[in-house]
């Protein structure tokens, strides 16, 4: 909740500003068609995981990621008036897993501890359709793509080697799926803009952790969704 507060604070002079003026005070002129954009993702994850598989594995045992925040980085280019192609990256967050199933593993504290990080390189590929006429300030957008998902710095922490008996390896397989975004854009002036937006994305990895031989498995389908505000600059 008070993730989406300062998000609501940070909207709220967009959405003043859209009341104010229906159009940009911009002599007419149009904005010039390339555009870098900056700003903050605040992901938040909807994790479904089948439960770990392997020897000496309880039935119950799986997997949740906390939410996190990272820069939001993308390169805009209008091709025409409605139609713009994105291509958003951002600071590869470091993302931690934690234990879910039962309180303990044999003395080991499982549930809800930090059990792995991972940093994700995650690019999304995204064609928006813009409504409304260029000389609105205020314009909404859709759009859908692709996202491509690497996983890296791949690492089992002290509790999750605990867990898992020993000094584990871990190996997540890259992720490619659809991404889909609505936002809503205010033009300040002929360079300046500001943006609003939300997306979603499919992410899944096959996960293998490898502890001194003995192998464990897992599907897990990340679900993230990203609430976006950023600023942006027309060249």
């Amino acid at each position: 909740m008070k993730r989406l507060a300062w998000i609501a604070v940070a909207l709220l002079p967009l959405c003043l500003a859209g009341l104010r003026s229906a159009r940009a005070d911009s002599g007419g002129e149009l904005a010039p068609p390339n555009t870098v954009r900056a700003g903050l993702y605040d992901v938040m994850y909807h994790v479904h995981a089948r439960d770990l598989s392997g020897p000496y594995v309880p039935a119950g045992v799986g997997l949740d990621v906390q939410d996190v925040q990272t820069l939001y980085l993308a390169y805009v280019r209008e091709f025409f008036h409605h139609l713009d192609l994105e291509l958003a990256l951002g600071v590869p967050p470091l993302t931690r897993t934690v234990g879910r199933g039962p309180a303990r593993l044999g003395s080991v504290p499982f549930n809800g501890q930090v059990i792995s990080t991972a940093r994700w390189f995650a690019p999304s590929l995204v064609a928006n359709y813009v409504f409304l006429s260029p000389e609105h300030a205020l314009r909404p957008y859709i759009g859908v793509g692709i996202n491509y998902t690497s996983f890296y710095d791949r690492n089992s922490t002290a509790m999750g080697n605990a867990a898992s008996g020993g000094p584990t390896r871990l190996s997540l397989s890259s992720s490619v799926g659809p991404v889909g975004t609505v936002g809503l854009m205010y033009r300040i002036d002929r360079r300046w803009s500001v943006y609003a937006s939300y997306s979603f994305s499919e992410v899944q990895t096959n996960l293998v952790a490898d502890t001194a031989g003995v192998i464990r498995t897992t599907h897990v389908s990340f679900g993230p969704q990203a609430l976006i505000v950023a600023a942006g600059f027309s060249f």
